[in-house]
């Protein structure tokens, strides 16, 4: 949006609209002094701002005893045919017919009487179907306009494809082949189809005039929108009416957070996954911390090693390896563990498994080589199987769907919220058998004296997310 403002009001919003970047004092060119580690939202030079913080600025208006002109309307539509359009859609999930929870309902109409929102909602709430009765919604007003869904990971594409196909099953007249076209490596990047599902990365470096076909944008997973690719690409959608992003997760980073409602819009809190387990809608979860407890010979050895130092000396830890596949070999039904590094950790525990396993249970491994026809039938067979998945984080813990899945064990020490959010949510999906999830935290206590090593740090940060999100969790201190 373009604002127009006297001088010493533009100032004022460049400082209001700035903010510090967290660790920019490492960044190269903050230190190479060609940038303060600031981003301004507010473009002092062309008075153009994200129309998605225009509530803001109305606000901060307001409390400054400035007059807003303005001549964006804000949209107050009546909801008092929705209640006929979600029997219209006749929604079906596995060949059952389903009626949307209140806080779908809840989101759903936040979006379409706004038409531009940032939804807040945990994993495993069903924002799959929020997103595809928004789809069939504006479909009735976009005319020829496009609809654009933006997924992280190809997993997504096919998921939310599936989703959308399973949702319409029972539909006489909407069919996904018809209504969807899916884009990825090496697919077609133009189509007859009204819906695109792709990857941002598959088409952030096209240009304005490609992006000017969608008259509507979904981000999925809108917390990656800090990648500057994807923030390119709903820059050049300057014909889009229609914004909404979903996420489960957000950084703690005021920054990021206003970027995401400039982009989107205002964030909207549907529910909590502490309510979701509430209204058993979600697994319970229990936290299980095992701290493992390295001889002192170790523990000196390790109390001047730098970060990589510390985890190559745990990933590569014989004792500790062995500790995790006997862990997963313990559990009953599904198994997800997750590593960071393919070759040095991920394979080794997949060999160490393939050892010790019987000829009963199934193991799949998977990385960025593994394709997506192979990603998706190894989530098909575990909904019905028990397997031990032995996964790369990066590609297993945004957005993909297991429903049966029981234990998660973090092989690697993980540190961001959002990671460790995205990945708890893998073993909240409830199945039929309604089963408890429990999460195994591998804590590092490679402690010497005063000295605490990065894994002991980094573990109470993921406490600190675990207490934010009031989820139940203990520790046991285990001698390796």
């Amino acid at each position: 949006m373009q604002v127009s403002c006297e001088r010493h009001i533009a100032y004022e919003l460049n400082e209001y609209f700035s903010f510090k970047v967290p660790n920019a004092q490492f960044h190269p060119k903050v230190r190479a002094k060609m940038w303060d580690g600031k981003i301004r939202l507010f473009n002092i030079q062309t008075g153009q701002m994200y129309l998605g913080l225009y509530l803001y600025l109305k606000d901060w208006a307001e409390k400054h005893g400035y007059v807003v002109k303005t001549d964006i309307v804000e949209v107050n539509r009546k909801d008092s045919d929705v209640p006929a359009f979600f029997d219209s859609m006749n929604l079906h999930c596995k060949n059952k017919p389903i009626i949307p929870r209140d806080y779908q309902v809840a989101s759903f109409l936040h979006c379409i009487k706004r038409e531009r929102a940032l939804l807040l909602s945990p994993t495993s709430s069903g924002k799959s179907l929020v997103i595809y009765s928004l789809i069939r919604w504006h479909q009735q007003f976009l005319g020829r306009d496009k609809i654009l869904v933006l997924v992280p990971t190809t997993n997504l594409v096919t998921q939310m494809y599936n989703d959308f196909k399973d949702y319409s099953s029972e539909h006489p007249e909407w069919n996904v082949e018809k209504n969807c076209h899916i884009i990825y490596s090496g697919k077609e990047k133009e189509a007859e189809q009204q819906i695109y599902i792709s990857t941002w990365q598959s088409l952030f470096r096209l240009g304005k005039a490609y992006f000017k076909q969608f008259g509507m944008v979904i981000g999925d997973e809108a917390h990656l929108c800090n990648a500057q690719s994807l923030k390119g690409i709903l820059e050049k959608m300057t014909n889009c009416r229609y914004r909404f992003g979903t996420t489960g997760t957000l950084t703690d980073s005021k920054t990021n957070k206003l970027v995401l409602e400039g982009l989107f819009g205002r964030t909207f809190t549907a529910v909590t996954s502490k309510q979701l387990m509430k209204d058993k809608h979600i697994s319970e979860l229990k936290i299980k911390c095992l701290k493992l407890k390295y001889e002192d010979s170790e523990c000196e050895l390790n109390k001047k090693a730098t970060y990589q130092e510390e985890i190559d000396f745990i990933v590569s830890h014989k004792k500790r390896n062995n500790f995790i596949c006997d862990l997963a070999l313990a559990r009953k039904g599904n198994v997800l563990i997750l590593f960071n590094f393919v070759e040095k950790h991920g394979k080794v525990l997949e060999r160490i498994l393939r050892k010790k396993l019987n000829q009963e249970r199934n193991i799949f491994f998977i990385a960025g080589e593994t394709s997506v026809e192979d990603r998706e039938n190894i989530r098909q067979v575990t909904e019905v199987e028990n397997s031990i998945i032995v996964a790369s984080s990066g590609v297993l813990s945004t957005g993909v769907n297991i429903r049966n899945l029981q234990t998660l064990i973090f092989a690697h020490p993980y540190k961001g919220k959002i990671r460790n959010l995205q990945s708890i949510g893998r073993v909240l999906r409830l199945d039929d058998k309604n089963n408890k999830a429990v999460l195994f935290d591998i804590v590092d206590d490679l402690i010497w004296k005063k000295h605490q090593n990065y894994g002991i740090k980094h573990w109470e940060e993921r406490v600190s997310t675990y207490l934010h999100e009031k989820f139940n969790y203990d520790c046991e201190q285990i001698t390796l």
